[in-house]
């Protein structure tokens, strides 16, 4: 299997990746696009003609960013829908709105160290945002991906090095519940989802990518103190030279979403542009074998389909 380069890297932004490409007549979502890295996602995809589609909890401030990149990039109109992923009633909704082509998912929303906290179901948050929100909303939308051979590009983070899917007590209900190694949990699940989505949706011609957007100062990090970011990155080695604006964060989303070299590609994690290399010692790169593993991916999407059944 040929590891994926790109001439694009750390610095470059999202407008950089798409560049002279013309996607007139694609439609995308992008989940949690009123905020952080989804704005710049959704900027670039459609100052390059996609059609996109801005999934978000608060709409007014989903209106005032598809106003803004009207007027920074032009594009067809954004279009702006209600969506909240732990709440399985919006997302049903949600699909049940949607209808006509799908050439592209991103998903991009997510919440990162939060205090403990469990939803109506008794779900731990951060599991149930970044992951089963968006099992959900993919598989809810898995005709209309079909119907076009479509790719899904998950968010992930380099904190999935933290943490595997415990599957012994996915939801902390035995174990303390750290905000960071629920975290580590959840961003592990959505490459574990690429892994498994690619596998039994190759037929459709679906293709399920993960990437890791770079240290960005996003609303993401609304429950981590600067001085808590400090400490952290500072344990790992990092400096505020290695930080990306949000511009360059979207960047290997958009490539994910975009570009030929990416064609017919899925089951892969990738950071800076470029597939990622396996990662030994270094907790601020590459990808850990516990999200590549296919029998991980494979017990994650059953466990998903029997917890959202319940």
């Amino acid at each position: 299997m040929t590891r994926i380069t790109t001439p694009f890297g750390h610095s470059s932004t999202a407008a950089e990746v798409v560049a002279g490409m013309d996607l007139a007549g694609r439609r995308m979502i992008v989940t949690g696009g009123a905020s952080g890295i989804g704005v710049e996602t959704a900027r670039a995809l459609a100052g390059a003609g996609a059609e996109v589609a801005i999934a978000v909890r608060d709409t007014e401030a989903g209106r005032r960013v598809a106003d803004d990149i009207a007027s920074t990039v032009g594009g067809p109109p954004v279009r702006v829908a209600p969506l909240e992923l732990t709440d399985r009633a919006s997302i049903d909704a949600f699909v049940e709105a949607w209808s006509g082509p799908l050439h592209v998912l991103v998903n991009n929303a997510g919440v990162m160290a939060t205090p403990e906290t469990r939803t109506p179901e008794g779900w731990e948050l951060q599991f149930a945002t970044n992951h089963l929100g968006h099992f959900a909303l993919t598989t809810g939308l898995h005709r209309y991906l079909a119907a076009e051979g479509a790719r899904v590009v998950q968010v992930s983070s380099s904190a999935h090095h933290r943490s595997g899917v415990v599957f012994d007590d996915i939801h902390f209900e035995r174990r303390p519940c750290g905000p960071w190694s629920a975290y580590g949990q959840s961003r592990s699940a959505n490459v574990l989802f690429a892994v498994e989505a690619t596998a039994r949706w190759a037929a459709d011609g679906i293709t399920a990518n993960a990437l890791m957007p770079g240290g960005t100062r996003t609303n993401l990090q609304r429950h981590v103190t600067e001085e808590e970011m400090t400490r952290l990155r500072a344990r790992v080695g990092a400096t505020d030279f290695e930080r990306k604006t949000p511009e360059q964060g979207a960047a290997t989303s958009v490539l994910l979403a975009t570009s030929p070299l990416l064609e017919g590609v899925g089951g892969r994690y990738f950071e800076d542009c470029d597939e990622a290399l396996p990662g030994v010692g270094d907790p601020r790169h590459g990808v850990s074998a516990h999200a590549l593993d296919p029998e991980a991916a494979t017990r994650l999407w059953a466990v998903s389909e029997e917890t959202l059944a319940r």
